[in-house]
């Protein structure tokens, strides 16, 4: 089985639950911040992928799951179950593994390149995908890089956009996952007033020109990522 843990409403596992639609594996999704709560037995699980949300992860008192989620962060590292965190999950993993995380040089909203360095060329969660990624953002913190963690990719506007920690956990700070329509519904619920702006428009009109090619680059990934879960 494959735990999903989601953060907030809108923020779904998107392509990835596509995928393993696809491949016929199970995905199971824990909506944590409606009361979901997360196993205390790992011995089914072959993956995490902890998703998205608006909440810095140090707002433990505020949004309690994340205290939560923190210890079973930990634990899943202990048991070395395959790991993948986006945005909000990768600083969490950052976190779980003893590094800070901080606000952005610069926030993120739309389209990007993010760049592998000579490490990410070379990890299996990114063979057989370009050097230069088209890559998704919306976020103001960033995730340090954790001692014994390695950087994977980068970007001009925010330094650390991937990175491991052991074997199998990683940290996206982008966002690989999202559709067309789940981007709408940010849009909608995140820039409100302002989501009939030329800037929001473009965001839309340009998912839509390199859809397919996204969703090749994504489908790529997760069979890198969930090969590595199985090794």
């Amino acid at each position: 089985m494959i735990l999903a843990i989601k953060h907030i409403d809108i923020e779904g596992p998107g392509s990835i639950a596509e995928y393993l639609s696809d491949a016929a594996r199970l995905i199971s999704i824990i909506d944590i911040s409606k009361g979901g709560t997360l196993p205390k037995d790992f011995k089914y699980i072959e993956a995490i992928i902890s998703l998205g949300g608006p909440m810095n992860v140090y707002e433990e008192e505020k949004y309690p799951f994340l205290k939560q989620e923190d210890i079973f962060i930990k634990k899943a590292l202990l048991h070395k179950i395959p790991f993948l965190g986006i945005c909000l999950g990768s600083q969490l993993l950052a976190k779980a593994t003893g590094a800070k995380v901080t606000k952005s040089p610069q926030q993120e909203i739309g389209w990007s390149q993010v760049n592998l360095t000579d490490a990410g060329k070379k990890d299996p969660l990114f063979q057989n995908l370009p050097d230069e990624l088209k890559a998704f953002q919306w976020h103001e913190d960033m995730f340090e890089i954790p001692p014994n963690g390695v950087l994977l990719a980068l970007s001009e506007s925010c330094p650390h956009q991937a990175f491991r920690v052991g074997e199998s956990a990683y940290g996206l700070q982008f966002h690989v996952e999202v559709t067309p329509k789940i981007v709408d519904s940010w849009i909608a619920a995140y820039a409100k007033d302002d989501a009939k702006s030329p800037v929001f428009e473009n965001i839309r009109s340009e998912f839509l020109r390199i859809e397919q090619t996204y969703a090749v680059q994504a489908r790529q990934m997760y069979v890198n990522f969930f090969n590595v879960s199985r090794s």
